[in-house]
């Protein structure tokens, strides 16, 4: 609580609240912008602390001002503070039931197995020693693989042909060595080097800096806790395994096996983990886990994820703008062409129609595309059009493109 109240005190409110005479309505604006839950506690705190003077030389004016006010008004205080959280909550439910309905839909009255596609066409084929391991995640307690996902395994193991591809399944862990019988599972299995198995959290953060965070965390809540646990697996997969992690929202275009010790530039100031490929125990992610403990904060979307990745390497190439460095201490970051062709402020484009000529123009430089499920997710796609993601559906993973056409 001391961390996060001195983080208030020092970082928002310093370019809004160090003179004399402060404009108090900004830093309430601030303030009250922040989760419910964690104003009250930190209005508290502040005012306990304040009361027994040990933070008088870091407290501000328009803090104190603040506190009394919501003192004074406790009746509307209160009751700010409780229409925030049920608007919170409302927004976590709401969000939970609509995935779970977009799963639903997409899967609805498709087989529950699939006849097996022919085999791919042969392809140059990487030595055995050549070949990294591929990993996927779902962190969820879901065993039905929705379309995109699908898609992503389908596309890594067609262009992968030398490579294991090794799905791991959170909800796999109670299913005493068996798989579920559903569509995903039945094509998926269907490729020789696909590999499902369950995802062992417990004894994947073993052994790690991340071991001790996961125990506290289930003993908590957690406001974004399978994105930030998705985050705390792939470092740790990284670090253990090695190889290459993808997120499932991935359509893979070209082979990734020449690519060691690279992460992906989403913007210029911003860098994704949703590619990642790293030699076993790396100090770079060996540091990347030590910094998600140190500074977890479970409030901040991202904070783990690529604030994470965006932080610890500009601390490893001692620099403060991405644009002073794409290479340093044998960490390498690429362009945005590479995984992030398409902004996620532009996802829109995923739908739109491209003429098929222009397409391979498109993606010259591309390794793989991340179509930013969580923008597109609901969005209908019609199979019979031109849209752009309906032809890399065609192209890379034909056989969940027929399956999509039943649906």
């Amino acid at each position: 609580m001391h961390a996060y109240a001195y983080y208030i005190l020092k970082e928002a409110p310093h370019h809004l609240c160090q003179r004399t005479q402060c404009d108090i309505s900004a830093c309430c604006s601030y303030l009250f912008s922040q989760s419910s839950s964690k104003i009250k506690l930190t209005l508290a705190y502040l005012r306990a602390q304040i009361f027994r003077g040990q933070m008088m030389h870091k407290v501000p004016i328009c803090v104190l001002r603040l506190t009394k006010m919501a003192s004074k008004h406790k009746l509307w205080a209160a009751f700010f503070i409780i229409f925030k959280f049920m608007s919170f909550i409302s927004i976590m439910f709401y969000w939970r039931i609509s995935q779970y309905a977009v799963d639903r839909r997409q899967n609805y009255g498709l087989p529950t197995a699939v006849k097996c596609p022919a085999p791919p066409t042969p392809t140059p084929r990487w030595s055995s020693q050549s070949g990294k391991d591929i990993y996927f995640v779902e962190t969820s307690e879901r065993t039905n693989p929705n379309l995109l996902f699908m898609c992503s395994v389908e596309s890594a193991a067609r262009v992968h042909p030398e490579s294991k591809i090794i799905v791991l399944m959170k909800g796999l862990v109670n299913y005493n060595n068996t798989l579920p019988k559903n569509l995903g599972i039945s094509l998926m299995s269907c490729f020789p080097n696909i590999e499902i198995k369950p995802l062992d959290l417990k004894n994947l953060f073993s052994d790690t800096p991340l071991a001790s965070w996961y125990s506290l965390a289930q003993q908590r809540w957690e406001p974004y806790f399978l994105p930030i646990l998705s985050d705390a697996c792939r470092i740790t997969i990284m670090w253990k395994f090695g190889g290459i992690y993808l997120d499932t929202d991935f359509i893979v275009l070209k082979n990734l096996n020449n690519l060691t010790n690279v992460l992906g530039t989403q913007s210029k100031y911003l860098l994704n983990g949703a590619f990642l490929s790293f030699d076993p125990t790396h100090k770079f992610i060996e540091l990347c886990m030590q910094d998600y403990v140190e500074n977890y904060n479970r409030w901040i979307w991202g904070h783990q994820g690529p604030q994470l990745f965006t932080r610890m390497f500009k601390k490893w190439c001692s620099i403060r703008s991405l644009r002073s460095s794409t290479s340093c201490r044998g960490v390498t970051t690429l362009p945005r062409e590479a995984f992030y062709p398409i902004r996620w402020q532009e996802w829109r484009k995923y739908f739109e129609a491209v003429n098929s000529s222009d397409f391979p123009k498109l993606f010259k430089n591309t390794y793989a595309v991340h179509v930013w499920n969580k923008k597109s997710e609901g969005r209908q796609l019609e199979i019979t059009s031109k849209s752009l993601l309906a032809q890399l559906h065609s192209h890379y993973c034909p056989s969940t493109y027929r399956l999509m056409k039943i649906n």
